[in-house]
Parts: C-alpha cells; structure tokens; sequence
C-alpha cells in the first residue's frame, strides 16, 4: 500500500512539471518565440499558450511596445566645410518578432547605427543655412531612409527627430554679426522708403494746396469779372438815360455829369498815397451847384413816376380826395 502511494504521488508530481513545463504564459506587449532544437517554429501572443514540454522552449521575448533610442552627440562636416555636433532621437516599434529576432544581431544598436550614420550622410549633404533653417526636412529624409532599411528587421520606425546641431562658437557669433547687419539693413531701407513716403505725402498736400489755391483765385477772378461787368452795364444804363436826358435839353443832366467828373477827382487826389496834406482852392458854390443839379434830376424823376402811377389808377391826394 505504501508502494502505491508513492507512485500515485510520483504520477501526480510528473503530470504537474509537464503541465507547468506545457504552459506559458506571454504578458500583454510581449511576443515570445519558440525554437524547437534550436529552430524557429511559431511565436506566442499574450496570454495562456500551450508548448510542447521538454522539446519546445521559449527563444526571444520581444517588446512590442513603441520604444525610444537616443543618438549620442556626433560631429559632422556639412557641405559648405562647417564642423557641426548633432544628436537626437529615434522611435521605433517591432512588428514581427521573430525576424527582430532572428535577422539582425543586436537589434537597438543595429537600429542606432544606421541611425547615425544616416545622420552624418544627410547633414554632411546640406549647407549650414540649410542644416539651421530645415530641419522638418531633415526629419523626414532621415526617418525615409532609415525606415526603408529597417524594415528588413521587421521593426517600423516612426519618428526619427534632431533634437540640436551646435555650430562652433565662432560661427555662432559670425552668424550673429551676419543678422545684426541684415536687421541693419532692413531697418534703413524701411526708414528710406517711410522719407520717401512722407515727400510723395507733402508733395501731394502741396499739389492739392497749389490746385485749390488755382481754384479760388479763378472764382475771385470770375467774381470780380462779373462785378465789373454789372458796374459797367449799370454805369452804361445811367450814361444813357442821362444822355436823354440832355437830348431833351435838361440842363441838370449836364449838372450831373460835370459833378460825378468832379467828385472822382477829388476822391482821386484825397486817396493818394504820397499826400497827406491837400490844400485846393476849391469853390464851394459850384460843387453845390452841381449836386443842386443832381437833386432836381432825382425829383424830376420821382415826380414822373408819381405821375404814371395817377395815371394808371386811383391814388390818394395830397388834398384829401381820390383821383
């Protein structure tokens, strides 16, 4: 009985180590490869799988997972003979488990080699204006390059990223100067063309000052033409009503032409400018003569006129009755 126990318990014990032995367990993010004598035969998928115990054995646990490679500083000679340092990153993700594992040896430092060296052929092609002012390109032909090699490796790289370029120190303040003059120099022209603007502004205002300055002596000279023009129609109205006047043979027309002559002369010799004392003998009798002659022309006027108004209609006398 005791015998049987034994091996009942020794039966138990056996099935136990090939069942722990048969079953493996693959966490999430994780492939596992299994080799069979040395040889590749399937890859696990997290989660419970099942293996033969004894003959099969798990060969490379992969990661999955997205992953990060950072590329040490290294100097590079860019096209125009600049010495540069650049460093950067790298992301990269395994898609199949078992070509990373099995088609390359080392996988991250295979990946951080063509990764720098890749680095150095396209900074190495690029002028150091380009290198400092391009880097999305330099991203993007890094990432094409590299990508396109490492796909052998069943690995996908997704980002490749230059994190610094770091001229020498000379360059650095060469570069400096080089903007200093450029801002310099842009700063001047603007100032240039602000002057030139501001002249073509002043010039502008002055043109328009000069046109409307044109302007208004046109319409005082139009104004004054036309005020001459009514004086001289009125003046020729009067001549020719005082002309019939002395066709007529009223003396008090001839009055008023030789009064008018009169007070224009004296008006002339009082406004001289070169005058300022007048002493005429100047015979009173005669100017009030004259405007004498001038008052009877008037009343002579107005009573005619009184007249043709008697004449047309009922108007009130002076009497007190109605004509």
């Amino acid at each position: 009985m005791f015998g049987l126990d034994f091996v009942v318990i020794g039966i138990v014990v056996v099935v136990i180590l090939v069942l722990l032995a048969g079953i493996k367990t693959v966490p999430q993010g994780y492939n596992h490869t299994v080799e069979r004598f040395g040889r590749f035969t399937q890859t696990l998928k997290p989660g419970l799988n099942l293996i033969v115990p004894f003959i099969d054995r798990i060969g490379a646990r992969m990661n999955m997972m997205e992953q990060v490679l950072d590329v040490p500083t290294q100097e590079v000679i860019t096209k125009d003979n600049a010495t540069v340092s650049a460093d950067g990153v790298a992301f990269y993700q395994v898609l199949d488990a078992a070509r990373a594992a099995y088609e390359v040896r080392g996988l991250e430092n295979a990946l951080l080699q063509l990764t720098m060296t890749n680095i150095r052929t396209v900074l190495g092609s690029m002028d150091l204006d380009e290198l400092l002012s391009k880097r999305d390109e330099i991203n993007d032909r890094l990432l094409t390059v590299v990508d396109a090699a490492a796909a052998a490796w069943g690995i996908k790289v997704t980002r490749i990223e230059i994190k610094d370029i770091n001229p020498p120190r000379d360059l650095v303040d060469a570069m400096g100067r080089q903007m200093k003059a450029e801002r310099d120099k842009r700063a001047q022209i603007l100032d240039a063309e602000g002057e030139r603007q501001a002249e073509i502004l002043k010039a502008e205002g002055e043109k328009q000052s000069l046109i409307l300055e044109a302007e208004g002596r046109r319409e005082a000279a139009f104004r004054d033409a036309e005020a001459r023009e009514r004086s001289a129609e009125a003046e020729a109205k009067a001549t020719r009503m005082v002309s019939e006047a002395i066709a007529q043979g009223d003396v008090q027309a001839v009055n008023y032409f030789v009064a008018q002559g009169y007070t224009k002369a004296l008006q002339s010799l009082a406004s001289a400018p070169n005058q300022k004392v007048l002493m005429l003998p100047v015979e009173a009798a005669s100017l009030i003569g004259s405007l004498t002659g001038i008052a009877e022309i008037a009343r002579e006027s107005f009573s005619e006129e009184a007249r043709e108004r008697r004449a047309s209609g009922r108007v009130p006398d002076t009497s007190g009755g109605e004509v």
